[in-house]
């Protein structure tokens, strides 16, 4: 994985103990490439001695342009080359390995679409250099579990950033997987959320995290232990900061009190700490990563450390060599433009947060019911965590608003999404909303009892016309404007009624929370959130491990 890996080293895949590596994650391998050797340049001859022939100066133009375009062709092939040299050092992998697939988000007014990235940790110890990095030795053959887990949602206007981790012990529902190399099928079960990328890879972990968030994932990011030490190093280092002198034996994290600059094997030692901070859990870890990770996005704003052509193409190599993505992410090209799309956003805009949680029985950590459903429902709904948004964009022509039919004549699916990784759905739930509509006039509504999970309640409508029909079914049920949305893959107005309305026949004003109360459009205060621009933020030391 190392810059300095053998000739022809594979990146080592979680699907194969025998080391095998699946076509499209074989790395590329060079070729070799060619340039101009140096042209021989001769000089003209003295002046002097009459006035030079036209034809003459011509020719030495001529030649001048041709040299020019071959020394242009020459640089533009040598990084054509280098290019593809990048492209091969990617590993790639299909994005979602489930059946069942949530449908991409829409757009907002102005035609803009909000995107989604689950970025993942591997604690891979398949190479020899991963084994030195992350110990346990005997592990050399367990397939990695995703210690990391984060989702980075960019908004549709990109105006902010807002990550929200989960913790490596959450108990979820693992789909059923099926592997896209050799068909194997990793059955429906219970487990904790790192155990996901055992079942076929980084596409089982994005189908887990879709089923547990309602959270439609379009792509993902994974890293391991030795591409951890080699970005760092490429960067200089990331400044952190500990409130006393730490000590964790497991991780071999020794800080002084106050700031640092870490780098190489001590950063992959923060990253890894989980004894030394907070209460010594997963939860303590989560909240450093966030900090590095803001500190390090300070240091690539700054620009400092990439002023360097070298260390731009250490850089370079070190972040195509350390990751695995999807296969829509899967060229340099695409991972540029999307840099390009997130150094938009001020460093203030960016909110680093982790999924409120509590303790459960069997080592697992479960969502805290209500905060953790409110701070998914902010990243569904497009709303930033720090609270800070502005108006959103009105779309731009008017959208009909009033219904075109008699509500007799308006054909209503209802489906009940009510069921979800938490919890069971609700029994007989489309039924209910089904009669209730019908009693409100809407005789051609009918029940569909395909299995569908969703947090939200909505109303989907599939052309523009329609809108004002879906906004009559809304609001006969109390459903706000905000749930009624344009999507293509409905044929009919359809309303999934979600886990936020699992009783009654009226949409509960305060959205499902059962406070009374409306929730605040920013992440609760158990989220623990962390603003991009926050350098005085310090890890608090666990007692334990102060020395």
């Amino acid at each position: 994985m190392q810059g300095g890996a053998p000739a022809g080293d594979r990146r080592w895949d979680s699907r194969y103990a025998d080391g095998r590596v699946p076509r499209q994650r074989q790395r590329y391998r060079e070729t070799g490439g060619g340039g101009m050797g140096p042209g021989d340049h001769s000089g003209g001859e003295g002046g002097g001695g009459g006035m030079p022939a036209p034809r003459k100066k011509r020719r030495v133009l001529r030649w001048f342009a041709v040299c020019l375009s071959l020394l242009i062709l020459a640089a533009a092939g040598a990084g054509y080359f280098y290019v593809e040299h990048l492209n091969g050092n990617l590993g790639r992998d299909v994005l979602n390995l489930g059946d069942s697939k949530l449908d991409k988000s829409d757009p907002n007014g102005a035609g803009q679409t909000p995107m989604n990235i689950l970025l993942l940790g591997s604690d891979s110890r398949q190479s020899k250099k991963n084994v030195e990095l992350g110990g346990a030795k005997g592990d050399g053959d367990r397939p990695p579990l995703a210690d990391v887990q984060m989702l980075l949602h960019v908004s549709a206007d990109r105006s902010n950033i807002s990550v929200v981790s989960i913790p490596r012990d959450t108990k979820a529902t693992i789909p059923k997987c099926t592997d896209p190399d050799d068909r194997q099928v990793y059955n429906e079960t219970t487990d904790k959320i790192n155990t996901s990328l055992q079942h076929g890879g980084p596409g089982c972990t994005v189908a887990t995290w879709e089923e547990l968030t309602g959270i439609p994932i379009d792509h993902f990011m994974m890293i391991d232990f030795a591409g951890v030490v080699s970005m760092a190093d490429a960067v200089g280092g990331v400044p952190v900061c500990v409130d006393k002198n730490v000590y964790d034996p497991q991780s071999k994290l020794r800080l002084k009190k106050g700031n640092s600059v870490v780098k190489g094997e001590q950063a992959l030692h923060w990253l890894r700490t989980r004894h030394g901070f907070g209460d010594g859990s997963d939860i303590g870890r989560a909240r450093a990563q966030h900090l590095y990770m803001n500190s390090m996005v300070r240091q690539l704003k700054a620009g400092t450390k990439l002023s360097d052509p070298g260390k731009m193409r250490d850089l370079a190599e070190a972040a195509t060599k350390a990751l695995t993505v999807d296969e829509g992410l899967g060229s340099v090209k695409k991972l540029y433009d999307l840099g390009n799309d997130l150094k938009r956003v001020p460093t203030k805009r960016i909110t680093m947060a982790t999924m409120p949680w509590q303790y459960a029985p069997g080592g697992y950590v479960v969502p805290k019911k209500g905060d953790a459903d409110h701070t998914f429902s902010l990243i569904r709904n497009d709303i930033a965590l720090d609270g800070k948004d502005k108006k959103k964009a009105k779309p731009k022509k008017p959208e009909p608003s009033e219904p075109t039919s008699p509500r007799s004549e308006i054909p209503v699916r209802v489906m009940n999404g009510t069921g979800s990784a938490l919890q069971a759905p609700v029994s007989g739930r489309a039924g209910v909303i089904t009669e209730e509509l019908g009693r409100k006039g809407f005789a051609q509504t009918t029940a569909d009892q395909t299995p569908k999970s969703q947090a939200d309640t909505t109303i989907s409508y599939p052309r523009e016309s329609e809108r004002g029909n879906a906004l009559a079914v809304a609001r006969s049920i109390g459903l706000p404007e905000s749930a009624v949305k344009h999507s293509s893959g409905v044929q009919e107005v359809t309303l999934v009624i979600g886990g936020d309305w699992r009783e009654g026949t009226a949409y509960p004003k305060n959205g499902g929370g059962g406070s009374g109360k409306q929730p605040e459009n920013k992440a609760p205060d158990s989220a623990d959130a962390v603003r991009g621009n926050d350098d005085k933020a310090c890890m608090e030391v666990n007692p334990a491990n102060v020395w």
